[in-house]
């Protein structure tokens, strides 16, 4: 991995084509065994197993733009809209405990992180900014102006999202007795009504110009904050009832898992193996902190355990709320802690920065 932003190849369709169906049948064969989040995690490694050992099915490589991916995001991010009810919403007002522990939480997560990385011997700039638990492409930009080595803050960002993606589902597979969106992937009560033209066109607006809105407003992870956020006023208002069919958000979890393994492509082995070793390590001390704050901080917000767990599990934002859809567990709850995760871990990597560096 080149950079946070690695240089997309000549763009090849049947390569698109080959890389999608490669994916679907991975996503598919995770489904029939039953596996947790299984259309995601399915597509996700068996496109990044292929890109990070160079195969290349039919002579073609492994390929999803990231233009295509983050086109699908926003499905997420509107589906999620469809959970901001009025009687949610006056519940919110319960769980300022976590989210002000959160101020806690993420400086001592990222503390952990970096002790992990030094232990492992990687240099002072890559563990400060490679173990920071939040905001990706920010914090990789962080780390470049600061003289870090982009291949490997990368690298370790992106395979913190990778390890939580995979561990979180497994997690509560076990805890659960069962896969976790091992049948049609997600479910909302508001799937099952059906949409209007017009709900749907609205629907389609809330995504197109909530991420236009959001990018304009410097929102953070702006592809999943402006959707949420126009879809959740026209669902709060009444404008719209339902929410994207259950089979368009399982198309999406295999987008979304197939362009995560493509990132795969031209990393370079030794790299990827040392980073692979301590990301492993410094995800399963994430999560066991974020546990421990779960445990203690359930009581008071009137949240169970798993989904106080899943808002403090430093996953990617889409990620975690697919996560979140399959296990019906309050979407407002987690998606408003992850996107304070997120502002707050990309502050704190900037004030570290300016003292440390």
């Amino acid at each position: 991995m080149t950079s946070d932003k690695p240089a997309s190849p000549r763009f090849d369709p049947v390569a698109l084509l080959l890389t999608l169906a490669l994916g679907a049948a991975g996503g598919f064969a995770a489904k029939l065994l039953h596996l947790p989040l299984a259309l995601l995690l399915g597509s996700l490694v068996t496109t990044g197993l292929a890109a990070a050992l160079g195969w290349r099915p039919f002579g073609r490589a492994i390929l999803l733009p990231m233009r295509l991916r983050m086109a699908f995001v926003p499905v997420i991010g509107v589906a999620i809209g469809g959970a901001f009810t009025p009687a949610v919403l006056a519940g919110a007002t319960d769980w300022w405990p976590s989210l002000l522990a959160l101020f806690l939480f993420l400086p001592l997560s990222h503390a952990t992180g970096y002790f992990i990385y030094r232990r492992g011997g990687l240099p002072r700039i890559e563990s400060f900014f490679g173990s920071v638990p939040g905001g990706l492409i920010e914090t990789v930009q962080l780390g470049e102006e600061a003289g870090g080595d982009v291949r490997l803050m990368t690298a370790l960002q992106f395979l913190r999202l990778i390890f939580t993606i995979v561990f979180v589902p497994i997690i509560f597979t076990v805890l659960h007795g069962g896969a976790v969106g091992s049948a049609s992937g997600v479910a909302l009560p508001a799937a099952a009504l059906p949409l209007t033209v017009t709900e749907v066109a609205i629907l389609h607006a809330a995504g197109i110009l909530g991420y236009f809105a959001a990018r304009a407003l410097h929102l953070p992870a702006a592809i999943m904050t402006g959707p949420i956020l126009f879809s959740a006023t026209a669902h709060a208002t009444g404008i719209v009832h339902g929410v994207p069919p259950a089979w368009l958000v399982g198309v999406t979890q295999i987008v979304i898992g197939c362009g995560l393994g493509a990132r795969f492509v031209g990393a370079e082995r030794a790299m990827l193996l040392r980073a692979f070793r301590l990301a492993a390590v410094n995800a399963v001390a994430a999560l066991c902190i974020a546990f421990a704050f779960a445990l203690t901080l359930a009581p008071l917000v009137d949240e169970p355990v798993p989904a106080v767990f899943l808002s403090f599990a430093p996953g990617g934002l889409a990620e975690m709320s697919l996560i979140a859809l399959s296990l019906q567990m309050s979407l407002v709850f987690v998606t408003l802690h992850h996107v304070t995760r997120i502002i707050l871990s990309v502050t704190i990597a900037k004030l570290g920065a300016r003292w440390l560096f």
